[in-house]
């Protein structure tokens, strides 16, 4: 029960950490993300359907990356 706490704590901080990083950097435009190929942009008159697939994988691939070298020994 007590490792379910901390990794509930652990999520909690990170959500709050990215939530954090959004607010600071909002106003930056990061010109790649989100407009790579392979993202998905569906527009029609009276919605947008926006399903970034591309960005995800690349996202992924750099988190697991930045995990790999953290947690190396």
């Amino acid at each position: 029960m007590q490792y379910a706490a901390k990794f509930l704590i652990a999520i909690g901080l990170t959500i709050a950490g990215i939530g954090a990083i959004m607010l600071i950097f909002k106003n930056m435009d990061i010109p790649f993300l989100g407009r790579l190929p392979g993202d998905i942009i569906i527009k029609k008159k009276d919605f947008t359907i926006y399903i970034p697939i591309a960005t995800s994988i690349l996202l992924s691939i750099i988190l697991s990356l930045i995990m790999y070298f953290i947690t190396r020994r």
